[in-house]
C-alpha cells in the first residue's frame, strides 16, 4: 500500500509551510503529499510548485471542476506537471451544490454527467491531442502545446454513477468518510482491479479517542448536510464523519490502518490531528505500519 500525507493549504498557511510539510513527508518515508481546495485557501495545483523537496508523488484531492473549464484545468495541470518534474496526480471532482451554487453562484446540474463530459475533454488534452467536442456542458475545438507527460487522473467518486465514470474514464477514485468494509464490498468491486482507491483518513494518537471524535463531529457537522457525503455515510452504516476517525493508542491505530490494506485500498492519505506531539507520533507511526 502507498501512503500519503495531507498537506493543509488553508488560508492561514504560508508558502514556506507548504514546502516544509512536503519535505517532512518525504523525510518520514511517505510516497505522496496531497493538497485540496479549501474555502478561502490557496490554489491546490499552484502550491505544488512550492514543494521542490517532496515525496515522489504530489496530488490534489481534489480540485473542483465547475469553476474551471477543462481546457483551463488541463493547462494548469500540465504546467504543474512540468514544474514538479512529473510528480503530479490530478484529483478532480464536482464538489457540492452548497459550495458551487451557494458560494459561487454556479449552476450545479447533473454532476455525474458533467464529470463524464469533463473527462472526455480533459484526458485527451492532457495527452496532447486535438479535441473537437460538442456536449451538453462543453463545446471545445482546441489543442494544447505544453511539453509535459500526461498525469494520472482520479475523481472523487462515491455514488454508483460517479464510480462508473471513474472506472470508464479515470484512473481511480479518491474516497473519504469510508471504512474498510465499504471499500472491500462496494468501492473495489465497482471499480475493478486496475483502479486506484485512494482513501483519505483522519488519524489521532490519543488517550481520549471519544473526546477527539466528539470535537471532530462538531467541527465537521456540515458533512452531514452534503448529499454525496450523507449518502456514503448511510451506505456504510455510519452516523457521521467522526465514525471514520482512527483514534487511540499506537497499537489500536496500527491495527485499524492495516484493515485498509486488507480491504484492497491502494493508497492511504493521512490527515493527522491533535497537538504537535500527537501529530508527529501519528505521522511517524504510519510508515512503520506499512514498511516496518
Amino acid at each position: 500500500m502507498r501512503i500519503g500525507q495531507h498537506i493543509i493549504t488553508a488560508g492561514s498557511a504560508t508558502v514556506a509551510e507548504f514546502g516544509a510539510h512536503a519535505a517532512d513527508a518525504k523525510a518520514r518515508g511517505y510516497d505522496s503529499g496531497w493538497t485540496n481546495q479549501q474555502p478561502g485557501g490557496w490554489d491546490p495545483l499552484a502550491v505544488l510548485a512550492a514543494m521542490p523537496d517532496s515525496p515522489p508523488e504530489l496530488g490534489t484531492a481534489v480540485v473542483p471542476t465547475y469553476p474551471r473549464h477543462p481546457v483551463v484545468m488541463a493547462t494548469e495541470a500540465l504546467t504543474t506537471q512540468a514544474i514538479t518534474g512529473g510528480k503530479l496526480t490530478l484529483g478532480i471532482g464536482p464538489s457540492h451544490e452548497w459550495a458551487m451554487t451557494g458560494q459561487l453562484g454556479l449552476p450545479y446540474a447533473s454532476p455525474a454527467r458533467h464529470t463524464r463530459e469533463y473527462l472526455e475533454v480533459l484526458r485527451p488534452l492532457l495527452r496532447g491531442e486535438h479535441v473537437k467536442y460538442a456536449g451538453r456542458f462543453f463545446t471545445v475545438d482546441t489543442q494544447l502545446a505544453i511539453s509535459a507527460p500526461e498525469p494520472p487522473v482520479l475523481i472523487s467518486a462515491l455514488g454508483p454513477r460517479m464510480l462508473d465514470v471513474a472506472r470508464e474514464l479515470a484512473d481511480g477514485t479518491i474516497a473519504l468518510w469510508v471504512q474498510p468494509g465499504l471499500i472491500a464490498d462496494y468501492l473495489v468491486p465497482r471499480l475493478g482491479d486496475d483502479s486506484r482507491v485512494v482513501v483519505m483518513v483522519t488519524v489521532s494518537i490519543t488517550t481520549d479517542p471519544g473526546g477527539v471524535r466528539e470535537n471532530f463531529a462538531r467541527e465537521l457537522a456540515i458533512v452531514n448536510e452534503l448529499p454525496a457525503y450523507r449518502a456514503i455515510l448511510d451506505r456504510g452504516g455510519l452516523s457521521g464523519p467522526a465514525d471514520t476517525v482512527i483514534a487511540g493508542n499506537d497499537e489500536e491505530v496500527a491495527a485499524e490502518l492495516r484493515r485498509f490494506a486488507d480491504a484492497d485500498a491502494t493508497d492511504l492519505v493521512v490527515n493527522a490531528i491533535g497537538d504537535p506531539g500527537e501529530r508527529a507520533r501519528a505521522l511517524d507511526l504510519v510508515p512503520q505500519v506499512f514498511t516496518g
